[in-house]
């Protein structure tokens, strides 16, 4: 093997995917261990080095395009990053991918980032708006904001590619007011520190306002968009509120790991409390019961972002914001009561 071998080599070499190297390489949680360990064999054997590593990007410089991923544990992102590593490959672009927490400052990594690996582009999978209204004028190459829209910030090299996220919220809602439910219980991140939550609870606000409903704060319960963080709100809320009849979680995520709350509890979903997701995952449609939910066109998002960024590379023509639409998939968890 050659001395500037390539992370296709590697993964010709281990069996893995070119996207699960690089996530190896990039330090991503979200691999096994078994992959870990294949991998890093290849790399030992063949002295794949980060001095080799700093070489490669040293040479592939002026073709990065960087994804910032915000949240380590976000299942809905992860078809959403593969597809975008497929597609900037497939335009002779190389993929460079960092994740941070859900609370970090993504723009502070950005700014890093873009002084140390010179990208001709960036995308960002979630951000905080408060983050880049305060830093992003410091942020020079043509840049996407995927899953947020940029309505409120005025950049000319900012674009965004997402749902509206308080319609998607306000259908999630009608949905369950549809099915005859009143005490609705909801489960999202952060009202202060998460620009979607913040979207998607006004969108809820809206549709119980239309119908004559007062929401009463005390049946929303915060968490982090992971399994655990969802199972402990849950069953917090629900210990509260033992007479709630219905649960909008955040994400599909939120909604499994309140599920299963919900049964440790020894409650049945959908027969004393039905639950409604948000995000469309693939591992909601094999779950028990499967998943209502409100998806977001994962494929789609990935596409319009990467090729809206590398449109604006190549022939810059300022910012644009793209809004694309939600479907109410209807599973086994949620019925009419």
């Amino acid at each position: 093997m050659p001395n500037n071998m390539t992370i296709k080599d590697i993964a010709r070499e281990s069996g893995y995917s070119v996207s699960t190297v690089s996530r190896v390489l990039n330090n991503h949680p979200d691999v096994s261990r078994e992959a870990k360990d294949a991998i890093a064999r290849v790399v030992e054997q063949h002295s794949f080095i980060l001095n080799s590593t700093a070489r490669l990007l040293k040479q592939q410089h002026s073709r990065n395009i960087l994804i910032i991923v915000k949240g380590t544990m976000n299942l809905f992102f992860s078809k959403i990053v593969e597809k975008m590593q497929q597609m900037i490959s497939s335009h002779g672009y190389n993929a460079v991918v960092h994740y941070l927490d859900e609370e970090g400052d993504e723009i502070r990594l950005a700014s890093q980032l873009c002084r140390e690996r010179k990208p001709l582009g960036l995308i960002f999978l979630g951000g905080s708006l408060e983050n880049f209204q305060k830093g992003f004028a410091h942020i020079g190459p043509p840049t996407v904001l995927a899953t947020t829209l940029t309505g409120k910030l005025n950049f000319k090299n900012l674009s965004s590619v997402s749902i509206d996220d308080i319609k998607a919220g306000s259908s999630a809602i009608d949905y369950l007011l549809d099915l005859g439910h009143r005490r609705i219980g909801i489960i999202g991140g952060s009202l202060k520190l998460s620009y979607i939550s913040q979207q998607r609870f006004s969108g809820c606000q809206q549709s119980f306002s239309a119908r004559g409903l007062t929401f009463d704060p005390d049946l929303y319960q915060k968490a982090n968009f992971h399994f655990d963080s969802a199972y402990n709100a849950a069953k917090s809320l629900l210990s509260r509120q033992p007479d709630l009849t219905a649960l909008f979680c955040m994400s599909d995520v939120m909604a499994i790991g309140a599920i299963r709350a919900i049964t440790d509890l020894k409650l049945k979903v959908p027969d004393d409390v039905s639950v409604i997701g948000f995000d469309g995952i693939e591992i909601g449609q094999y779950y028990n019961p499967r998943l209502t939910t409100v998806s977001q066109p994962q494929t789609e998002l990935a596409e319009t972002s990467v090729e809206l960024l590398i449109e604006n590379i190549r022939r810059p023509n300022g910012a644009k914001v793209i809004t694309l639409e939600v479907t109410l998939t209807e599973g086994e968890s949620a019925r009419k009561i």
